[in-house]
């Protein structure tokens, strides 16, 4: 209680930052892009083609192709890459030149007029709204998706720094429960409504943009880079409390005596640099596993998983939901977990974890026309699997990207995760179904593979981040 009590302005920072930081990704991630093997079954998909092709009829008197709304369909899912890959290319020079939060509340506004774009898209008769909607929302994500942990590693003291950074990926998987909720076709996800379902994530870009000027900068921003010690004391004074933190703020001025220039390095100067050649490693490492780590995959199957489970087509979708609550609380879970074990055995011990899920779950969905109970078995491993995703790498794999990277390098850092990060995203979907119509259940083996090599180099190379400043982490890698 009276940590609470002391760090009151901290947790109230964390909650403004997430609302409009991680959610909106996790939020449109569950309403459109949330995959299922069978689209017909996606409401969205269903109410989308069907505006498009009355739109179309009504403008030129006849139906469209089905291929060719397919092909918008496509345009509408994939243009949100395209947005976020071109946020995050901007997003390091634009937050080392304005200020993150300055760039953050820039960000609401895009998100509002994606969201006023969507909302009146059906009144408009135009489904160009929404694509440019979906559009300005994915460059609103790409911002936010690289301001949002900087901005959280940036503001905590080293006993917090792990639960702080977790919080982004509940936040994000807060979002993709939240979409899965508002998107039934009880609530937002009816013909009538789903254009405001669309819309509904503005409100959080509208929370943020309202209660975030009452907060400041990152401590660690105003003085290594502004070099403003007035403006860095009050800083830490309203996020931390009263109370000693000289340790801290010392651990500050070390990082700042070392940076021999306030100048902060580009992405091929941060590349070419040989001192942070293992950062840059484990970074590609584990941001490289959470895409291609299956859980993706996981969510593509589980449609086919629980219908032939015998679950009711009707309930499916409630059944979906406990995948996401599952994934939710599992990342809560991590938050209160992170500083106890450390990062390291949380990333090694969830890729193993994961590993023993994928082969069973492989085998079961191999063996399942053979035993009819081995249908319920994939689904407790269907949960099994979110749950270790959900406490391992979900939530540790944001804190050691944080970490690992001081004041300068990091918005480049950040950088080159949003590109692997969005590109990632684009390859998957483009290649993932491909995969699955060749190997079938065996396409897990893929995933497999990949996080069995990330367990043993994480393992083998990775430093503890736990209690240490940044400039011991440092030392820990010259080694």
């Amino acid at each position: 209680f009276t940590l609470q009590v002391q760090f009151q302005g901290l947790f109230q920072m964390i909650l403004v930052l997430g609302i409009g930081g991680s959610f909106p990704y996790g939020f449109h991630i569950s309403v459109i892009n949330y995959p299922s093997v069978v689209i017909k079954h996606h409401f969205i998909f269903q109410h989308i083609r069907k505006f498009i092709n009355e739109t179309w009829i009504e403008r030129h008197g006849s139906p469209l192709h089905p291929e060719t709304i397919m092909l918008l369909w496509s345009f509408i899912v994939s243009v949100y890459g395209i947005g976020g890959f071109l946020g995050s290319l901007c997003c390091g020079y634009l937050t080392t030149k304005y200020r993150k939060k300055k760039c953050q509340m820039f960000t609401n506004l895009i998100m509002l007029v994606a969201a006023l774009l969507m909302a009146f898209s059906k009144t408009a008769k135009s489904f160009e709204m929404i694509l440019a909607g979906r559009f300005l929302y994915g460059v609103g994500t790409g911002f936010s998706l690289n301001i949002h942990p900087q901005y959280v590693g940036e503001i905590s003291p080293k006993k917090l720094r792990g639960f702080t950074n977790s919080t982004v990926a509940v936040f994000l998987t807060l979002g993709k429960l939240t979409g899965q909720v508002v998107g039934l076709r009880e609530i937002l996800g009816s013909e009538a409504l789903w254009p405001w379902l669309l819309a509904s994530s503005g409100l959080s870009a509208l929370v943020q943009l309202v209660t975030l000027p009452f907060f400041p900068d990152s401590p660690s921003y105003l003085l290594i880079q502004k070099g403003n010690e007035e403006a860095f004391r009050k800083a830490i004074r309203k996020l931390w409390g009263e109370g000693d933190h000289q340790a801290e703020i010392d651990d500050i001025m070390k990082e700042k005596a070392a940076v021999t220039s306030t100048k902060t390095l580009r992405v091929l100067e941060v590349i070419k640099e040989r001192s942070l050649r293992w950062q840059l490693y484990i970074l590609v490492t584990v941001m490289t596993t959470l895409q291609l780590c299956g859980i993706n995959a996981i969510y593509f199957y589980s449609f086919e998983v629980f219908h032939t489970a015998k679950f009711e087509e009707y309930l499916i979708p409630y059944v979906s939901l406990g995948v996401g609550l599952c994934e939710c609380l599992s990342s809560i879970l991590c938050s209160t977990l992170i500083e106890r074990f450390g990062r390291k055995v949380l990333l090694w011990g969830g890729y193993t974890l994961m590993c023993s899920v994928l082969a069973l779950l492989t085998m079961t969905l191999s063996l399942q026309h053979q035993f009819f109970w081995l249908h319920y078995f994939s689904v407790i491993l269907i949960f099994l699997f979110v749950f270790f995703y959900g406490i391992g790498p979900s939530g540790a794999t944001v804190s050691i990207m944080v970490e690992i990277f001081s004041q300068s390098y990091r918005p480049s850092a950040f950088l080159i995760v949003g590109c692997i990060n969005w590109m990632g995203l684009f390859v998957l979907g483009m290649i993932f179904p491909l995969i699955v119509d060749n190997l079938g259940p065996f396409c897990f083996l893929i995933f497999l593979g990949i996080l069995v090599l990330s367990a043993i180099f994480i393992y083998l190379y990775l430093p503890e981040t736990k209690g240490k400043s940044i400039m011991e982490i440092k030392a820990e890698f010259n080694k």
